[in-house]
């Protein structure tokens, strides 16, 4: 087995995986609530059998992608006027019902459907503290939703908004650009911090991605030049050792 195009074969996959996060976080630089992404990579070691009586290394360490997780410091707040955009100034999620089940989200472009029910941008219903749709009537005009996530009108308190964080935030798995799983159990915040006509940006920091692209780029280039470099050795060596003509 070729050691060295092996040991750099998985180093390449590693690379394409990260210039791929990467460049999906570009992507999603203006994608309200989105989170960055980042790949986490560790070795993996083969440990080599029969070498007991070989000097030297005993394992081949390998490239591995291990994981992907999201960066949680909240983005900018972006005033926009429009009444029913809502950012979270702390921790939590919103919650909306998709037809895959409820989701967690921070993306709170939202604004009433026909039928007056809150929805995302999806049309996904907004869902409140019971975990139920909150219905505006369609005669209420002066919607004001406070920090604490009750959505008042004109004529009263019609509905709370329900902002919950997972017990273990390492078991949200993301669906699409910025709804997530939660393979945990969930509770209420107390203190949301919700901030009405607004909403929370991207935490992608644009010039920071780019670098990471273009360097992950030179890394992967670097590999590629060692694999190419590898197998002419190879071959100038499968040439001096093998007869003139023998090859035919």
């Amino acid at each position: 087995m070729d050691i060295t195009t092996s040991l750099a074969a998985s180093r390449l996959i590693a690379q394409q995986r990260a210039m791929d996060i990467t460049a999906n976080n570009i992507a999603n630089a203006n994608t309200p609530g989105y989170r960055t992404e980042r790949v986490q990579f560790s070795d993996y070691i083969d440990r080599q059998a029969r070498t007991a009586s070989v000097p030297g290394v005993k394992g081949i360490s390998y490239t591995q992608d291990r994981a992907t997780y999201r960066e949680s410091q909240p983005g900018s707040v972006t005033h926009t006027g429009n009444p029913f955009d809502l950012a979270l100034s702390g921790d939590g999620y919103f919650t909306v019902a998709t037809k895959n089940g409820p989701r967690l989200t921070r993306d709170g472009r939202f604004g009433p459907m026909p039928d007056g029910t809150l929805a995302d941008s999806s049309g996904n219903a907004v869902l409140d503290v019971n975990g139920k749709p909150i219905q505006i009537p369609p005669t209420d005009t002066q919607v004001t939703i406070s920090g604490d996530g009750s959505v008042s009108t004109e004529n009263g308190q019609i509905g709370k908004i329900g902002v919950v964080e997972p017990a273990d935030p390492m078991k949200l798995r993301a669906e699409g650009a910025t709804n997530f799983i939660s393979d945990a159990t969930t509770a209420p915040v107390g203190s949301p911090g919700i901030v009405q006509g607004a909403i929370e940006e991207s935490n992608v920091q644009p010039v920071l991605e780019v670098t990471r692209m273009m360097d992950n780029e030179r890394q992967f280039q670097f590999v590629t030049q060692l694999v190419q470099a590898e197998g002419d050795r190879q071959q100038s060596t499968i040439d001096k050792l093998l007869p003139a003509g023998s090859g035919g």
